[in-house]
C-alpha cells in the first residue's frame, strides 16, 4: 500500500475506544495516545494519519472528501446525515435516544401539541413525523432535563446511558427512539479511489469485532 490514508476521530471516548481497535488490529497508535496540542497524528507502522476532531466536524471532513474516513457517533450522523458510506458498526460507544417525561405524566394522553425539548431537533422531528405527530421542538444547548421541570416542555428526546441523571431530576423515559454506537464512515470518492486499502482497514477491524462476540 503506497496512499496513506486520512481519518478523522471523534475526541473524548471515542477515541480512546478507538486506540483500543487499532492496536488490537497491529496499529501502532502511540503518537495518537500522548497527543499534545497535535490535531493530526502519523501511525508510525501503518499507511494512515489521525485527525481528532469534534463529532461533528467528522462529518464535515469525510462529506467534502479532506479525510478519507471517520469514526463518529450514530447519534451524529441521524442529526447531521450526510453523503458517505457508513460501512462498519464499531460496537462500542452505545446508548440509545429516548423519549423521557416527568414521572406520573401521561405523554400520549392529550390531544395538545406537545412541546418537546432536544439537543438534537432532527432526531426528534424524525421519530415523531413517523408517528404522525404534530409536536414543537425547542433546540436546548445545556441541560436538556431542565425543560420539563421548568415547564418549558413536555418531554424530551435526548442520550441515555444509564439513566440515573434522568432519575436524579424526576424523569423517566417511555420509549426508545433509536439505538446509538460508534460507526465507521467513508468519503464516497475516497472508496473507489483507495478501494482496497480501506478494504484492508475495514477487513482488520471487522475480524477483530467478530473475534470479540
Amino acid at each position: 500500500m503506497s496512499e496513506r490514508l486520512r481519518i478523522a476521530i471523534t475526541k473524548g471516548r471515542l477515541l480512546d475506544k478507538s486506540v483500543e481497535l487499532f492496536e488490537a488490529v497491529g496499529l501502532d497508535c502511540s503518537p495518537i495516545k500522548d497527543p499534545g496540542r497535535r490535531l493530526v497524528h502519523c501511525v508510525p507502522n501503518y499507511p494512515l494519519d489521525a485527525v481528532l476532531a469534534k463529532a461533528p466536524d467528522v462529518i464535515t471532513y469525510v462529506e467534502h472528501g479532506v479525510c478519507d474516513l471517520g469514526i463518529v457517533g450514530k447519534d451524529t450522523i441521524l442529526e447531521k446525515g450526510g453523503s458517505f458510506y457508513e460501512v462498519l458498526d464499531l460496537g462500542f460507544g452505545k446508548c440509545r435516544f429516548a423519549l423521557a417525561v416527568k414521572e406520573g405524566s401521561d405523554f400520549y394522553g392529550t390531544y395538545k401539541t406537545r412541546r418537546i425539548a432536544s439537543k438534537y431537533p432532527e432526531v426528534t422531528r424524525a421519530f415523531f413525523e413517523k408517528k404522525g405527530m404534530d409536536v414543537d421542538i425547542i433546540k436546548i444547548e445545556g441541560s436538556v432535563e431542565l425543560a420539563p421541570i421548568l415547564d418549558l416542555a413536555d418531554a424530551i428526546v435526548d442520550i441515555v446511558e444509564t439513566g440515573a441523571t434522568l432519575k436524579a431530576n424526576g424523569l423517566v423515559p417511555i420509549e426508545d427512539v433509536a439505538q446509538v454506537s460508534a460507526r465507521l464512515i467513508v468519503n464516497t470518492a475516497s472508496m473507489k479511489l483507495y478501494k482496497d486499502e480501506i478494504a484492508d482497514l475495514i477487513a482488520r477491524c471487522e475480524g477483530e469485532l467478530e473475534r470479540r462476540k
